[in-house]
């Protein structure tokens, strides 16, 4: 396991914090068990698509949130009594357990919309830039003269 030390770049940067606590978590994330699997792919220009293997989870057992820029998804399987006790397995491949998968969302990508169909949850993202940081073209202009000044002496 490789483990990286971010101490110099606190030292010698100020308000990267975020970016390298974001690094460290990823580092820390990435031994995760991989399970359930998942894709994410561009739809778009600013828009994203996060697809998760929940093969025999329905959407009571699964639970999505966003707080601060962090998207959790979690599966929750429900006790099935009476089914699971009349069932004998030779092999149990299907993995019906409990998950918890996490994603950093960047600043302004919010989630659309949430479906599951044929054992993929697919969430849709975009990302929502505020008008005050969009880019905007910006007219090059002479001195305008402000209407009903000109010429007028003061008194």
């Amino acid at each position: 396991m490789r483990t990286y030390d971010f101490s110099p770049l606190y030292r010698s940067a100020v308000g990267f914090d975020r970016l390298a606590n974001l690094l460290e978590s990823a580092a820390r994330t990435s031994q995760e068990n991989g399970w359930p699997p998942y894709n994410i792919e561009t739809t778009g220009e600013n828009a994203y698509r996060i697809e998760i293997a929940v093969a025999g989870f329905k959407p009571d057992e699964l639970n999505i949130e966003v707080k601060e820029n962090l998207l959790t998804v979690t599966g929750r399987k429900t006790a099935n009594d009476d089914a699971s006790a009349e069932r004998n397995f030779l092999h149990r491949g299907l993995a019906e357990r409990d998950f918890e998968r996490r994603f950093q969302l960047a600043d302004y990508v919010v989630v659309k919309t949430a479906d599951l169909n044929n054992g993929l949850l697919s969430i849709e993202l975009q990302r929502e830039l505020p008008e005050a940081l969009k880019p905007r073209r910006i007219e090059i202009g002479g001195s305008k003269l402000i209407e009903g000044k000109k010429g007028k002496a003061a008194a």
